[in-house]
């Protein structure tokens, strides 16, 4: 049964999988909200790209590598991103970043997620929001975190999967930001490391 996180709760991945976790897959999903037509007939919908990174950092808060839509896999091959979708149509996951758990170096420390609007709109444009954590071994969800937060940012960091004890673990860091991208967060990311 997945676990609906709530903005800085923390939890063990491999206990919540009831198991060990070889590879993990962070789904990202989304909606345009729908705006009133003219003179309040009808509805519309404005396309938003929304992009999900994940940045790997070291135990001194360097960056290692990052997959995203400019760069679609880590130079190790332990991070995938499946590709850039620019408008969150369709069920379902919108952007998807797969994480060999077995393959992410010893040096990594931990592994942060992010969205951002690529396009600009802020978050008040954007619904059904969501990122999940799903073990991709068997395709059950473990985590799930509503990113649907209505508001003026444009970015937010979603949440940090690290290492503890032999065993990875995931909280929910849950920050508004702005910014396109990732690069655009790095001040605000650096404190959750």
């Amino acid at each position: 049964m997945s676990v609906n996180l709530q903005k800085g709760q923390k939890i063990s991945l491999e206990k919540e999988a009831g198991g060990t976790l070889n590879k993990v897959i962070m789904g990202l999903g989304w909606d345009a909200a729908k705006k009133k037509g003219f003179f309040g007939f009808g509805t519309r919908t404005e396309e938003i790209d929304l992009d999900a990174s994940c940045i790997m950092f070291d135990e001194q808060g360097k960056v290692i590598d990052y997959a995203w839509f400019r760069q679609l896999k880590t130079k190790d091959g332990s991070i995938t991103h499946t590709g850039d979708n620019r408008t969150g149509a369709g069920d379902g996951d919108d952007e998807q970043i797969i994480v060999d758990l077995q393959k992410v170096p010893a040096q990594a420390k931990s592994l942060i997620f992010t969205v951002n609007s690529f396009t600009g709109q802020d978050f008040s444009q954007v619904e059904n929001a969501y990122c999940r954590i799903v073990n991709a071994s068997n395709n059950q969800e473990i985590a799930r975190y509503n990113l649907s937060v209505q508001g003026a940012h444009t970015a937010q960091i979603m949440a940090k999967l690290y290492r503890h004890n032999g065993e990875w673990k995931m909280y929910a860091i849950g920050e508004n930001g702005k910014g396109k991208t990732f690069e655009e967060l790095m001040p605000q990311i650096t404190p959750h490391l």
